[in-house]
């Protein structure tokens, strides 16, 4: 509280009940002085006129004005300070005799109708009031007692007007004197308030000082004076609060001078811990960078020695050998296969670790990939007589972008732990879609779960398995091998296709990894090799005992509209056996005893033409030994989709056909005249050949330049122009082309890997009407000439079926030859194809040299570039994948900016990968 505010409060306290007070009285006496004063005029009043009117009464009955005025003007001269007029009126309401004239007598007069009234009336006005007594006739009182009981009768009435002034001029001085009084006495409340607040501020100011100069930090100050009372004891605790905050000051600042003694030697020592940490950090991060150089160069010496392992044992493998070198060299392969394993491993984690890892955006199969994963995981499978089965969701696309690649090392990383883990029982896989709230239309998110009935892990270990180089159980490595590196691959994939994985395991009951990736719809309709509508209604009957694996068949069985029956156990097959089925399915598990199943194949002969025979193993004397039985078809666990589809159709020629789902699209010749600009002859070539089919005249020109003088001189209806060219580019052509004469309407296709994301868009942008990706596929050729030249005149319609090669993939990891590829890339013509990679092999000794020189520096970063970009577009057409994900690998980080020096494991991964692609050549040149 404030000296001001504490000096207003007593001050108010003091005077304003005096002024609330003394105001009420004052009020309350004037007006009831005012009231009294009012009451006894009106009586004063009415005793003047109620005696003048029985005095009046027999002046009205005879009529006497002159004694009535006399009468009245003695009344109102003796009374005249109090009385305005006096006035009589008969019955009639009419003026008989007044004390003095009135020019309105309207305000004595009653109002027209009012009757004259039978007692003494009063009525105020303004500045008067008006007193109405009546005039009765009592004559006849006097005469007839009993008209007592009558209503005596009225002769008339007098009004007599009474001045107030001096009844107000009374209020006045009573009003005045009252509030007169009342400010004597708050006049004396505020000197009584003053000094009293002078008495109570006074020491309380004297305080505050004192308080303030503590606060300050002037400890010594006291308060002084003598006082009593309240005051007294507030001095008494200002003065020890002070004496208390000196001694604590004293001891506080003693510790402050020990706390900042102990905080100097505590900096010193964190600054010298701080330099050191410093010179630690960086001694870490160099020891990190040359660890990854160390891996990723290792990683590529090590794999070239160990390709040749492998080469020259499987080559060896083909000569006429004893069983123990037979043996021995298949496990000299198994183990090169491993140890080759892992080094991928450390590369694929050294990659990850430096953010170089990047994935590819190309259209693949969905249910091919997952099989071909499988298949190749089979063996083990079947090694070790445990269950595999994969199911499918319907809603799942065959279609779609991505990498597939690294699809299948996230799936084989995965399912290989399962198989490795598990002893006995069944692995499922389960792969559905799933609904993304960030999910746009063309993408769609996909989650696939493996489950196993291994081993299990615990909590604790649960958390050590994400770890590089580390496994739930030290024991682990010893009894199963591996670099524990497998999941942290497999973690950064699924994290790089905007996914998540996560864990459930029971240790001695199982594990479940499930992880969710995000792909893109294609649009293009899936190719296919069974005949789906040949399927549909078929009645088909199934024996398996292994519930995951029923559920698998009878799922796809399901899914293609068939009518099938499932049995399970020995009475439900023979319940089933009673008519007669277009397909029986027999699953069997327990492959080294054949004889119950003998048993079933021939009881189900007996009820159809077409059996089926599903078995968990891969050694193809069991196929044979079924085979020879008369069974129709032998199948190999876990169930792929497309051959247990041809197996179910009976007619064994339709399963050399290739049907698609859908028409097969007819190739149109056209009369048009196309242009071709490239500068790698392959490239050239192939896409010359390809138009050969489609077009009545093609022209190939190998730079920029020579394009612009053929538009010169020639009209074109298409153009199809590669980007990167000596001489003049292709965007460079383009502009020139289109501002030319002759050429300015023609359509100009921009021909490129699509290396990046976005350069399509460039492309548009700078001129192109529309880009064709490499490598070229004949049908999206097909639907540019088509887009491009709708009004075209048509010279023969070529079938697609005679012509087309399907896509069978190699299923040898380490081939870097695809062969069939390269037979897809070329039409289905195998001259084609040779002449392509040959033409291909020719530029690996000057591709080495320009390598070579990059690897030590010689060499423009820019002009390699050119170099890269160039090789990569040949490698595009050559059936030769491995190699061409290498160079565009290369050729993007160039683009992102990355220098030669960092790019020195891809370039030796790139020297390993030409002289692979030279040694498995020889046999496709030969």
């Amino acid at each position: 509280m404030t000296k001001y505010g504490l000096r207003a409060q007593v001050i108010a306290f003091t005077i304003l009940p005096t002024i609330l007070i003394g105001g009420i009285l004052a009020s309350y006496f004037s007006f009831h002085r005012y009231q009294q004063a009012n009451d006894f005029l009106i009586d004063r009043a009415i005793n003047i006129s109620e005696p003048l009117a029985i005095a009046s009464e027999y002046g009205i009955q005879d009529e006497t004005r002159t004694i009535l005025r006399r009468l009245i003007g003695s009344t109102h001269r003796k009374n005249s300070p109090m009385i305005k007029s006096i006035a009589i009126f008969d019955t009639k309401n009419q003026l008989f005799v007044t004390s003095n004239y009135h020019r309105n007598f309207d305000l004595l007069r009653l109002k027209k109708g009012q009757e004259i009234p039978l007692l003494t009336d009063v009525q105020h006005h303004k500045d008067s009031i008006i007193i109405r007594s009546p005039i009765v006739d009592e004559s006849h009182f006097l005469e007839y007692p009993s008209t007592f009981e009558q209503t005596p009768r009225t002769m008339g009435y007098i009004a007599l007007e009474v001045n107030t002034d001096e009844i107000v001029l009374l209020l006045y001085r009573d009003t005045a004197l009252s509030f007169g009084v009342v400010l004597l006495g708050i006049l004396g409340s505020i000197l009584l308030a003053f000094g009293q607040a002078k008495r109570i501020i006074g020491p309380i100011s004297a305080m505050v000082s004192v308080v303030e100069k503590i606060s300050l930090g002037r400890l010594n100050s006291r308060v002084e004076g003598d006082y009593s009372g309240e005051i007294a004891s507030l001095q008494l605790g200002i003065n020890e609060m002070a004496v208390a905050m000196s001694k604590h000051h004293e001891e506080m600042q003693d510790s402050i001078d020990l706390a900042t003694s102990e905080l100097r030697e505590t900096l010193d020592q964190m600054e010298i811990q701080n330099i050191e940490l410093d010179i630690t950090k960086k001694k870490a991060q160099q020891a990190a960078l040359v660890k990854s150089e160390f891996l990723a160069n290792m990683s590529h010496e090590l794999r070239t020695p160990l390709n040749g392992v492998i080469g020259f044992a499987r080559q060896l493998l083909k000569t006429q050998l004893t069983t123990n070198q037979i043996d021995y060299l298949q496990t000299i392969e198994r183990s090169a296969g491993n140890l080759l394993n892992i080094i991928n491993d450390i590369l694929d984690f050294s990659k990850l670790e430096a953010g170089k890892l990047t994935l590819e955006h190309i259209p693949f199969d969905l249910r091919d990939c997952i099989d071909e994963t499988i298949h190749l995981l089979a063996p083990s499978v079947h090694e070790k007589n445990i269950e595999l089965s994969l199911i499918v969701d319907p809603e799942v696309p065959h279609q779609v972008f991505g990498d597939a690649m690294r699809l299948q090392q996230i799936l084989t990383n995965l399912i290989g732990n399962a198989i490795k883990f598990t002893e006995q029982g069944n692995i499922k896989i389960q792969i559905q879609c799933i609904e993304n709230k960030t999910d746009i239309d063309d993408k769609i998110t996909l989650k696939m779960m493996i489950s196993d009935s291994g081993i299990g892990i615990s909590k604790k270990q649960q958390a050590q398995l994400f770890k590089a180089f580390s496994q739930a159980d030290t024991s682990i490595t010893r009894q199963y091998g591996g670099t524990g590196l497998g999941l942290v691959i497999t973690q950064k994939l699924v994290k790089e296709m905007q996914g998540r994985i996560e864990l459930i395991s029971i240790p001695e009951q199982g594990s479940t990894f499930g992880f969710t990736i995000v792909l893109e719809k294609s649009a293009r309709a899936a190719f296919s090799n069974i005949a789906l509508n040949r399927l549909e209604k078929q009645k088909v009957l199934v024996f398996e005992s292994n519930e995951y694996a029923a559920r698998a068949c009878t799922q796809l069985l399901s899914e293609w509209k068939t009518q099938s029956l499932l049995a399970k156990t020995e009475q439900q097959w023979q319940q089933l056996l009673n008519k007669h089925y277009d397909s029986i399915v027999i699953g069997y598990s327990h492959v080294k005893n054949l004889h119950p199943l003998f048993k079933h194949i021939k009881q189900a002969k007996l009820f159809s033409e077409n059996i089926i025979i599903l078995v968990n193993s891969s050694d193809p004397s069991i196929y044979e030994t079924l085979m020879a039985t008369g069974v129709s078809h032998c199948l190999s666990k876990p169930i792929n989709h497309k051959n247990f589809a041809n197996a179910l159709i009976s007619d064994k020629k339709a399963l050399n056909k290739i049907i698609r789902h859908k028409a097969l699209p007819i190739f149109i010749s056209k009369d048009i005249n196309v242009m071709v600009v490239d500068d790698n002859s392959a490239n050239l070539k192939l896409m010359a050949v390809m138009l050969a089919d489609r077009a009545n005249h093609v022209t190939t020109c190998i730079n920029g330049q020579q394009a612009v003088e053929q538009s010169k001189r020639h009209h074109f209806d298409l153009i199809f122009m590669d980007i990167q060219m000596p001489v003049l580019d292709g965007i460079s052509a383009c502009l020139q082309i289109k501002a030319g004469e002759i050429n300015y309407k023609t359509p100009v296709i921009a021909v490129t890997a699509h290396a990046l994301p976005g350069e399509k868009d460039q492309f548009l942008q700078l001129g192109m009407d529309d880009c064709l990706p490499k490598p070229i596929d004949e049908i999206a050729l097909q639907q540019m000439i088509n887009k491009w030249t709708p009004d075209a005149k048509m010279m023969d319609s070529k079938s697609l079926l005679p012509r087309l090669t399907p896509r069978v993939k190699f299923t040898q990891k380490n081939l870097s030859i695809d062969w069939p590829l390269a037979l897809q890339q070329s039409a289905g013509k195998e001259t084609l194809a040779k002449e392509l990679l040959g033409m291909l092999i020719t530029e690996f000794s000057q591709i080495k040299i320009e390598v070579n020189k990059a690897l030590h520096g010689d060499i423009d970063t820019l002009h390699f570039a050119q170099i890269i970009h160039k090789f990569h577009g040949g490698c595009s057409y050559s059936g030769v994948p491995k190699l061409k994900k290498i160079t565009c690998l290369i050729e993007n980080e160039l683009k992102q900016g990355i220098t030669l020096e960092l790019l020195e494991p891809e370039l030796l991964e790139l020297l390993d990968e030409l002289e692979c692609v030279a040694q498995q050549a020889k046999k496709y040149l030969a």
